[in-house]
């Protein structure tokens, strides 16, 4: 089976339990493994927290993002794997190498490190041209026994 969609969301607190609901709905009509698909929404919920956070265009002389913007979610369910990703047009991971890891009493990214967790693979990179962040990740699918899929 293959599946895929993409949403543009606005910057608001509001959006990521959208995003997450829609990827557990699809999760679950594919027959997917309720634990797998709860690691997934997890790691999407920290990436869209971030693009919530971080995501605009950088504020005067801080570095931090400004309110207001978009940002863009994409799952791919192909075969066996998912993979999400999540683009935002804010200032991007600082550095040419994408970001610094966090150390472990920091107050900021830990939701990156808890993504690398639930995920088996992770990209952390910046958008070229237009600038901003983005954070894709796959995760090996398992199914249910049984999938119950819904008809309409």
């Amino acid at each position: 089976m293959s599946i895929w969609w993409s949403l543009h969301l606005r910057r608001e607190a509001a959006s990521v339990p959208l995003a997450r609901r829609l990827l557990l709905g699809t999760m679950e009509t594919a027959g997917v493994d309720p634990d797998v698909s709860y690691e997934l929404s997890v790691a999407l919920t920290e990436a869209c927290a971030n693009a919530v956070e971080h995501g605009g265009a950088a504020g005067p002389g801080d570095g931090r993002a400004e309110p207001g913007g978009a940002y863009r979610v994409t799952a791919y369910l192909d075969g066996e794997t998912c993979r999400i990703e999540v683009a935002d047009s804010g200032p991007g991971f600082p550095g040419s190498a994408g970001r610094a890891a966090p150390s472990d009493d920091a107050e900021h990214g830990r939701g990156l490190r808890l993504i690398e967790e639930l995920a088996d693979h992770v990209q952390f990179g910046n958008r070229s041209g237009r600038g901003g962040a983005v954070v894709s990740f796959d995760k090996i699918l398992k199914w249910r026994d049984s999938p119950s899929l819904l008809l309409a």
